[in-house]
């Protein structure tokens, strides 16, 4: 029988992880009956009483795991952690707000037995604010056309992942991965599946401009060159001008100095103007060091701070392990 494990992550989520778990607990027990499952929550450090209710969830359902961080990682390395560490033959991964529907699951597995390696949800439509949805729009517009790689527009991360791309995943030596990025550059052929992206359950969505620029920035950063290159261009382009500018008011005050008005209203416009213009160069380039930095100081994807309900057996495949990057792997046995 084939193993399907289902990835929840989840941040200050206490009025959704249980209906979460009632929910898929019931799909599988009562529609997908040909396949065992698990049900695996990874909790980004929640203030809000979610890990009590998830040890409460754990100690009654066998089938339920939870790992608990010791601190929030993020929206990306967070998850990223979360699919390295099942052991089911595919992965699905869905938010723990249901703005995922939970009908795709049966769909993705439809498609993962027709040969699909990675088979994704694509939001056609949503009933989110309009305006954000627009700002998306136009974002994922503009990186599609920049980024060298292609990117897959609507695509939040919710999936079906089959073992063998998680194990290229897992061979991955990257401290601040970007999925959404790597399936397009370094997946198997996928099969898209459109929906409508319903409101949250309950609760607050986390997401803020913050959230929203740091993942804006870490796509950009990891697939376009365009910035940089922008800054050469813009920086030349600037430059020629000004010195055509200069030689033209230079013309001008040799040939009518008497009447040519006297002043520094010109000069300080075009400092100002140039000015301007290195200081959002050096931040947008320091955008790409900083993304750079992150990757050469190999922090850890994740820090464990505790797990629920994996048992002992759940380790024995993974006998000899190194543990790099936050993330466990297997080793070759010598001997």
């Amino acid at each position: 029988m084939k193993k399907v494990s289902v990835l929840i992550p989840c941040y200050n989520e206490k009025e959704n992880v249980g209906p979460m778990t009632e929910a898929i607990t019931e799909l599988f027990e009562n529609e997908l009956t040909q396949y065992d499952y698990e049900l695996v929550f990874i909790d980004n450090k929640s203030t809000d009483g979610t890990r009590d209710i998830l040890r409460g969830i754990c100690n009654e359902r066998p089938k339920v795991k939870a790992i608990f961080n010791a601190r929030n990682f993020g929206q990306f390395n967070s998850p990223y952690h979360g699919l390295l560490q099942v052991d089911g033959d595919c992965c699905i991964e869905m938010c723990c707000d249901f703005q995922d529907p939970i009908e795709l699951i049966p769909k993705y597995l439809e498609e993962w037995e027709n040969g699909y390696k990675i088979v994704i949800g694509i939001k056609t439509t949503s009933k989110e604010n309009r305006f954000i949805r627009f700002l998306r729009t136009c974002y994922y517009k503009a990186i599609k056309r920049m980024s060298d790689v292609e990117q897959i527009e609507h695509f939040t991360g919710s999936g079906l992942y089959d073992r063998d791309f998680i194990e290229v995943l897992r061979s991955l030596d990257d401290p601040t991965p970007f999925l959404r990025g790597i399936v397009s550059e370094l997946g198997f052929e996928r099969k898209e599946i459109p929906y409508e992206q319903p409101k949250r359950r309950a609760g607050k969505t986390h997401n803020n401009f913050y959230s929203l620029y740091d993942g804006a920035m870490l796509s950009f950063t990891s697939y376009t060159k365009i910035g940089l290159r922008l800054a050469t261009f813009i920086g030349a382009g600037v430059g020629g001008i000004s010195v055509v500018l200069a030689l033209v008011y230079l013309v001008l005050k040799l040939l009518y100095w008497e009447r040519f008005p006297a002043g520094t209203a010109p000069i300080l416009l075009g400092m100002l103007l140039l000015g301007a213009l290195q200081l959002f160069f050096i931040g947008f380039m320091g955008e790409y060091i900083l993304s750079i930095n992150k990757r050469v100081m190999k922090r850890p994807l994740v820090v464990e701070e505790e797990r629920l309900g994996f048992l002992k057996e759940d380790y024995d495949r993974f006998k000899s392990v190194t543990k790099r990057n936050g993330i466990i792997r297997e080793e070759a046995e010598n001997g």
